[in-house]
């Protein structure tokens, strides 16, 4: 979930292009501020990807607006939109968005916060959330939670141990959650759509007449079975037709593919990156005309087209998590090691595999991380910008990861999201999850 963050700025510098800005650290991320700031100051920082409330944008003068002879007198923000978005600011990089602590003195006791406070209502008011372009076509997707018809409502299927993706948090706000000698994975994040395929336990219930159950104190017939199951992020699927892409045929094969190979309780979760058919990549590409970083432009050519090496109408399934659930209920995760044997042995992909080392300190995870970010996707010879990376921590009993963006890649998505006429698919299943 999407939040405003409390801190105290700790580093600041001129900027390197402009005299009347200046550059602070803010959990590792450079974020452009005014000549006000200064090192000590407590604020609240909101990171990309977000969009403050319309009351919350119009009370701080954050949207632009003009004054009668065309001036700009208010801040960057669309009026609409109001989303936060990775920006190169005259030569520097500006990764969210900080403003003095005293903006949310309207909504709470600002004396109450201390740093690391995690922001979004206050007192019943909106002050945040994550950004997701309402598009055209959002409102046509349809809900599988919702019943066709009066006849259908009798029965009800339902895979209680088929675990949706756990959404990753991001590294930069979890330096607490690691310890000494924790054995850590560095992966690649791959920008793609999510697969998961389960041998789980299938739940079929059919409901009796009302009457008849009152009479004879009769319950709801239930029939329980195992059956490979496969789905998105959030929505299981019942067969492959329809869907966000028109047709979900494209992850058809990776269920024939796990169908033979998973024993009960067996849930494998991945990521399918590529295109969904010849004309269709399935993530979203984007101009890179838009961008004003000509470096970029020179490297990466007029667009960025989401390939990770495949060929038009081609798409690879990489593995990263594979779960054992017994008839209880009780998960168990697969360690990274035994994950990717099993990967091996059935001839499937694992996420890459950049870095396996024993936690010492934060300062050298993120060295390590950095390495890694604003460089050339390698699955893609280069063809465009790494999405980021993935860090496990593999010696906790559940599945622990987070997850770090290369701001290049930060920029991308900001175009991306001001240009679509839609969300992409996970964030059309954010939207029906919030009922919109």
């Amino acid at each position: 979930m999407y939040c405003a963050y409390i801190t105290t700025i700790n580093k600041i510098r001129k900027h390197s292009n402009a005299d009347r800005l200046q550059c602070c650290e803010i959990f590792g991320n450079n974020v452009i501020v005014g000549l006000d700031y200064k090192v000590g100051d407590k604020v609240v920082y909101f990171p990309v990807d977000g969009q403050v409330s319309e009351k919350f944008a119009n009370e701080n003068n954050l949207v632009r607006r003009k004054d009668e002879n065309g001036n700009n007198v208010g801040g960057y923000l669309d009026p609409y939109k109001r989303n936060i978005r990775a920006l190169n600011l005259r030569g520097e990089k500006s990764d969210g968005l900080a403003l003095p602590i005293s903006v949310l003195a309207k909504y709470t006791d600002i004396t109450k916060l201390s740093d690391g406070d995690k922001i979004a209502v206050l007192n019943g008011e909106l002050i945040c959330q994550k950004y997701i372009p309402r598009g055209k076509t959002v409102s046509n997707v349809s809900n599988p939670k919702i019943a066709k018809n009066k006849k259908e409502a009798r029965k009800t299927v339902g895979f209680p141990y088929f675990e949706e993706h756990i959404d990753t948090a991001q590294l930069a706000y979890n330096e607490s959650a690691f310890k000494k000698n924790d054995i850590i994975y560095i992966t690649r994040k791959l920008h793609g759509t999510s697969f998961r395929v389960s041998n789980t336990l299938k739940v079929t219930t059919i409901k009796r007449n009302k009457i008849l159950k009152k009479l004879f104190h009769l319950k709801d017939k239930t029939k329980s079975e195992f059956e490979v199951v496969s789905g998105t992020r959030r929505v299981v699927l019942d067969n492959f037709n329809g869907g966000f892409y028109g047709s979900n045929k494209f992850r058809e094969k990776y269920h024939n593919f796990f169908a033979d190979k998973l024993p009960k309780g067996m849930t494998v979760y991945g990521e399918i990156v590529g295109w969904i058919d010849e004309n269709t990549p399935i993530m979203p590409t984007c101009d890179n005309s838009k961008l004003k970083d000509k470096n970029f432009k020179k490297m990466y050519g007029k667009e960025t087209i989401f390939t990770y090496g495949c060929a038009r109408g081609e798409n690879k399934c990489y593995i990263y998590r594979i779960t054992l659930t017994n008839d209880d209920g009780l998960t168990i995760e697969l360690p990274t090691e035994e994950t990717i044997k099993w990967c091996e042995r059935f001839g499937c992909e694992y996420v890459p595999l950049v870095e396996k080392f024993l936690y010492t300190t934060w300062e050298d995870l993120n060295e390590r991380c950095e390495k890694y970010l604003d460089i050339p996707e390698p699955l893609a010879n280069g063809s465009h910008v790494t999405e980021g990376v993935v860090v496990r921590i593999d010696n906790r009993t559940h599945f622990t990861a987070y997850k770090t963006k290369s701001f290049a890649f930060k920029v991308l998505e900001g175009i991306i999201k001001d240009t679509a006429e839609v969300p992409d698919i996970e964030e059309v299943e954010e939207l029906m999850k919030e009922g919109v």
